[in-house]
């Protein structure tokens, strides 16, 4: 169940999952036809992004936060914005598993490594996101 509405523009059904810095989040909502949670990823410019897991949510954040934000609009149904791409394997990894088509295992076959490999690359991603925040929030951005 989704915890107390938090925030006036949210539905009744929704509530913040995970807040960011720079008005980037993450919205938890009941699905009523489903009765599953989803999350949705929220930043300025950015176009909305669903998942069914908030593990995958948090990822797309941190790959957000990664190469200092992209847009998905433009990119296709299975484009890769062009910042992604640029930012080398561990953060393209990162943001191929959070993609609707992937798992870790499709991942790890794309590189043509372990899946134990990508889960490194994955940490590497999710710990520079954690210090480029950090490092914004140092210098007083909310």
């Amino acid at each position: 169940m989704p915890k107390a509405n938090q925030n006036s523009n949210l539905e009744e059904n929704e509530s913040v999952f995970r807040e960011y810095l720079l008005g980037v989040r993450i919205v938890e909502s009941l699905d009523p036809a489903e009765e599953i949670l989803k999350y949705r990823f929220e930043a300025p410019g950015h176009q909305e992004m669903v998942f069914e897991n908030a593990d995958l949510a948090e990822l797309y954040a941190d790959v957000y936060f990664d190469v200092n934000g992209f847009e998905e609009a433009g990119t296709g149904e299975r484009g890769v914005p062009p910042e992604i791409i640029q930012a080398g394997r561990d953060t393209l990894a990162a943001y191929f598993l959070t993609q609707p088509y992937t798992d870790i295992n499709w991942v790890a076959s794309f590189y043509g490594k372990k899946p134990s490999k990508i889960k490194r690359y994955i940490a590497a991603v999710q710990n520079r996101a954690q210090e480029i925040r950090d490092g914004a929030e140092e210098l007083g951005m909310k």
